[in-house]
């Protein structure tokens, strides 16, 4: 995984990269899937709910250059493979989930993360302000909640669907405003909940 689908891919943070090797993405799968934990493909979870490719996730926390002193809060963490590598990066490592089912699950996988159940949109802003927000999955619109929170400095990293493509962005906070950069295309699949409001028109 780490010679096919993460090196040849300008991930270039061997921080990152060793954090990959160390951290076992078959124990964040289904026991049905874990053929396909180390494949170039994404492999769902739960209903709706998918482990993003390791080409895709490397390329996005690569972008996202995050620092051995960052705080950061990862979004909708699934499983908790995210939290597990993030927690090898950073110096603390907050968890999201939306119900307290699948946050228990994670603290039970990956102890030293802070692990909260709560609205996804929401973020935690009890524990704001972050230095990275890492989103686990692809956005139409992008919460303004989130860029409340970002640090100064501070790199919210997520895939947004624009139509039919959907692109890696860094959102960076600077002077309390945002501006952001999109990296790469991806195939990271979207976030259920996180579609667009549907417009009225006459």
């Amino acid at each position: 995984m780490i010679d096919s689908q993460v090196r040849p891919n300008d991930v270039t943070d061997r921080r990152l990269i060793s954090a990959m090797a160390a951290v076992p993405r078959e124990h964040f799968v289904p026991a049905s899937r874990r053929a396909s934990a180390y494949a170039d493909v994404m492999v769902e979870t739960v209903p709706g709910r998918w482990l993003i490719a390791a080409r895709d996730f490397s390329k996005l926390v690569n972008a996202a250059a995050v620092r051995d002193t960052d705080r950061v809060l990862d979004i909708a963490a699934g499983t908790g493979y995210s939290a597990a590598v993030l927690s090898k990066l950073a110096v603390r490592v907050t968890a999201l989930e939306q119900d307290e089912a699948a946050a228990g699950a994670i603290r039970q996988k990956v102890p030293g993360v802070d692990v909260v159940a709560g609205s996804l949109k929401a973020g935690v802003p009890a524990r704001a302000p972050f230095d990275v927000i890492f989103v686990n999955g692809a956005v139409e619109d992008v919460p303004q909640a989130w860029l409340d929170q970002l640090a100064e400095g501070g790199r919210l990293a997520v895939a947004v669907a624009d139509g039919g493509i959907r692109r890696a962005r860094i959102y960076t906070r600077a002077g309390g405003k945002t501006a952001w950069r999109a990296p790469f295309d991806t195939a990271i699949p979207l976030l259920p909940g996180f579609e667009k409001a549907a417009e009225f028109r006459l």
